[in-house]
């Protein structure tokens, strides 16, 4: 194990017995609850997907969770509120898909990122040195 991992244990088991001293028994109890309560959010979140998005824009929905979780995450949500709202009628082919897809990007921070050549470098390293030729 690497200190990385080491810290990581450490982190998860100071935490572990916090919660257990906060809570007395009732910790395991309530941890039940929350995990229940995340699976049930997931499996409506899943079934509304599932009725708003066809096949073609479901599976580009899983490529973007796996690129970029932060960004299907918050296209997922946009798409939730858009239903519950009735926004969309009926499901969403891929151009749609591609649509709000830009309207998320649009809306998320966008990171620049510069590079900085450091010329001073290039005047040392110099292909005008004779070595005697």
């Amino acid at each position: 194990m690497d200190d990385n991992d080491l810290e990581a244990v450490r982190a998860q088991r100071l935490a572990q017995l916090q919660s257990q001293y906060a809570g007395g028994h009732n910790a395991p109890d309530k941890q039940k609850a929350q995990e229940e309560q995340v699976r049930q959010q997931e499996e409506i979140k899943n079934t509304i997907l599932s009725q708003v998005l066809d096949q073609q824009a479901r599976a580009r929905l899983n490529t973007l969770k796996i690129s970029k979780p932060d960004k299907a995450q918050m296209f997922e949500s946009m798409v939730i509120r858009m239903a519950q709202m009735g926004q969309i009628r009926g499901k969403l082919d891929d151009a749609q898909f591609v649509h709000i897809l830009e309207n998320v990007n649009a809306q998320m921070p966008q990171n620049k990122s510069t590079v900085k050549y450091d010329r001073r470098r290039a005047a040392i390293d110099s292909d005008d040195d004779d070595y005697g030729c």
